[in-house]
């Protein structure tokens, strides 16, 4: 046997020794900074979870930010937008309003896409939670140029939400309106008189149908519409119109009002959840498909809770129940992830995935 002193086993040794304990207490290796801010970035939610409290994770954040650069923290902001995150890139995006104010307005436009962003920027500001408590003249000129450059649809959906709601932020930043439309709008959401013929179309068509509600359903947001009284067709003209994940969280509304009750509404409504260009639009995460499968009532049918079926001779793999499930008439297959797929025969069982 050779000298076990020379050639014994150096398995383990050359590692270097950890410099740090993980949450579970287990010894691990430390990252720097903005590896840490980036990891924050696109997985934080600003909420409890196994580990850490939401309190935690707004700390450990709040003291990487003056660790690394602001241009950093605002490429965090843009990218953790990118892949759907909300509550953080307003976050590292209301903290550059104290460190940057140049990188702010670079980014403010790729971060600020909606009006639920555009409130969550405004209530953190004012929050005092990065260091100032009112809006100031970088961040007030940002959102005045937001409320008169983004589209009437979008202002419209803006202004369902509170804490802060959009008349809030309207009465904060006092925006010069562009035409007079705008100007209309603006005084609609004060609550100033407003001649009807100056709103969006949309808009006058959501005064018309609260007095007459004999005409099509108005294309607003569908929060716009829930104290309305609205009957089964009704509602399934709103679940037809809305967004992937407008469709997603209100399945079971949709149940007790009796959408599915329509003959041919609940497998148009599947096709929607299955569709691949909607679903790259949604940037929806994969949890967000198992909480919608686990919170479905019984009374929503079968082609949605995800329970394949069969006819004639199926495989395996078709006959387990997927995620907004079940038959499509014609035996097209659609697949959650990737879009339609066609039967070998016509007879064969396709499931929607």
């Amino acid at each position: 046997m050779a000298n076990k002193a020379l050639f014994s086993s150096t398995r383990g040794a050359l590692l270097p020794a950890v410099d740090t304990v993980n949450r579970h207490g287990a010894g691990a290796y430390d990252y720097s900074p903005r590896h840490k801010l980036a990891q924050y970035a696109v997985t934080g939610c600003l909420s409890n979870t196994y580990y850490a409290n939401a309190e935690e994770q707004l700390s450990v954040v709040q003291k990487l930010i003056p660790q690394v650069d602001a241009e950093f923290v605002a490429k965090c902001a843009v990218y953790a937008r990118r892949m759907g995150m909300k509550d953080m890139p307003a976050l590292l995006l209301a903290s550059l309003s104290v460190t940057s104010a140049p990188n702010l307005k670079k980014v403010f436009g790729r971060v600020i896409d909606n009006g639920r962003m555009l409130r969550n920027f405004v209530q953190i500001l004012r929050s005092g939670t990065v260091g100032r408590k009112s809006l100031g003249s970088v961040p007030k000129t940002l959102v005045q140029g937001w409320l008169n450059e983004v589209s009437e649809r979008k202002l419209i959906e803006a202004s369902v939400g509170t804490e802060p709601s959009l008349r809030d932020i309207v009465r904060m930043v006092h925006p010069k309106p562009k035409d007079a439309g705008r100007e209309a709008l603006y005084g609609g959401l004060l609550g100033k008189p407003v001649a009807a013929e100056r709103l969006p179309a949309a808009v006058q068509d959501f005064v018309r149908y609260q007095s007459e509600r004999s005409q099509e359903v108005p294309d607003v947001p569908f929060q716009m519409l829930t104290a309305l009284g609205l009957k089964a067709e009704g509602w399934a003209q709103v679940a037809l119109r809305g967004g992937w994940q407008m469709v997603r969280m209100n399945l079971n509304t949709f149940a007790r009002h009796g959408v599915f009750e329509i003959d041919g509404i609940a497998e148009r409504i599947a096709a929607k959840l299955v569709d691949r260009d909607a679903i790259q639009r949604a940037r929806v995460f994969p949890y967000q498909l198992m909480v919608a499968y686990q919170s479905l009532d019984r009374k929503v049918p079968g082609v949605i809770r995800g329970v394949a079926g069969c006819d004639g001779d199926c495989d395996r793999e078709c006959a387990e129940p997927r995620a907004f499930g079940g038959r499509v008439p014609g035996c097209v297959g659609v697949d959650a992830f990737g879009g339609y797929r066609g039967a070998a025969r016509s007879d064969q069982c396709c499931a929607v995935r």
